[in-house]
């Protein structure tokens, strides 16, 4: 008799302890949790921001985020007691003891924004293509940090640009996936066409042949060379038609082919026909380059002949091959192939 009340009055203390144990469970699985690292879109911190769990108090402001693309520290306990001011109790620190909070943006570099320039003057007023084109800005050029939310593409929505005066403006907007304003850029300073230069690395005499370590390469204005500029790979081995000063960009005009024959110089007069090949010492009236045709006199016969440089000090004379008469001739063809006869005594 005296167990079934004891029985019943468990049974009872049971039911009545379960739904307290459900709410002391419930109350441990979403006690608030600190962050160690926290990122923000906006310029505000909130408590959503640095702590896990935070319930209807996620959405309030707590503090300023740090400068677009920048990462800021806050003191644990600075931030408990800011919790605490709005009622965020209860905490669990993590043992953290400063939370980094981060602002995320998007770069766009100095680079990209000269290239998107460079496209939008390209081909305008006289320019050439955009990667020849040299750009001087009216301020210094950095890198713009923007909002995260500005993800649309860098599009120019003003070019203008003045031949005379090489002077552009060109403003571009920057679009965003919220219900704002896009981001307005706007650039000014000149611009030139440029082209690769052969440049001389030191002074340079008439008649002098430039060598390797004579010339570099560099990109100058195209109005600079008049559009007569040489490069490297042709400069090598030529020879300067003029006076040239280091630093100068070097003209396919300031070059010539390299004498290999000068004037009064003694050469080697070359013969030379189909089993034939005779050399005979000559003096060069005239001075040419490879495949010019001078004058020289053939020292042995003292008879002034043309010919053709083929080399250093080398000129080749042309031959005239004899021509036999056409009976002589036909007689030679008609014989070729019979028998000799015996010579009559």
């Amino acid at each position: 008799m005296i167990i079934r009340p004891i029985l019943l009055a468990t049974a009872l203390f049971a039911i009545a302890a379960a739904p307290a144990f459900a709410q002391s469970r419930e109350d441990v699985i979403t006690v608030p949790v600190l962050r160690a690292n926290v990122t923000v879109a906006s310029d505000i911190v909130r408590i959503g921001d640095v702590i896990d769990n935070a319930g209807s108090a996620a959405q309030i402001a707590i503090y300023r985020a740090p400068d677009l693309g920048t990462t800021g520290s806050l003191p644990t306990a600075q931030v408990l007691a800011t919790l605490q001011a709005h009622q965020v109790i209860g905490v669990d620190t993590r043992d953290i003891k400063t939370i980094a909070v981060t602002r995320l943006s998007r770069m766009v570099q100095v680079k990209d924004l000269q290239q998107q320039i460079a496209r939008a003057l390209e081909h305008r007023g006289g320019l050439g293509d955009a990667a020849n084109l040299a750009l001087t800005f009216d301020r210094d050029m950095q890198d713009i940090q923007l909002d995260a939310s500005n993800t649309g593409a860098v599009q120019p929505v003003s070019v203008r640009f003045e031949p005379r005066s090489n002077r552009f403006d060109v403003s571009f907007e920057i679009g965003n996936d919220v219900n704002a304003a896009p981001v307005k850029l706007r650039f000014t300073g000149t611009a030139v066409e440029t082209v690769e230069a052969a440049v001389l690395t030191r002074n340079v005499e008439r008649n002098e042949i430039l060598k390797s370590s004579d010339v570099i390469t560099e990109r100058r204005p195209k109005a600079e060379i008049n559009g007569d500029a040489a490069v490297r790979a042709s400069a090598l081995g030529m020879q300067a038609r003029k006076q040239l000063r280091a630093g100068q960009a070097v003209r396919i005009a300031d070059l010539a082919k390299p004498d290999l024959v000068l004037r009064d110089e003694n050469v080697t007069l070359i013969y030379e026909t189909p089993g034939l090949y005779v050399t005979v010492r000559g003096k060069a009236i005239d001075g040419g380059a490879e495949g010019d045709v001078v004058n020289v006199l053939n020292l042995q016969s003292k008879r002034t002949l043309s010919g053709v440089v083929i080399g250093r000090g080398q000129v080749a004379i042309a031959v005239v091959a004899p021509r036999l008469p056409a009976a002589e001739t036909a007689d030679t063809t008609a014989s070729i192939g019979q028998p000799v006869a015996p010579k009559a005594e």
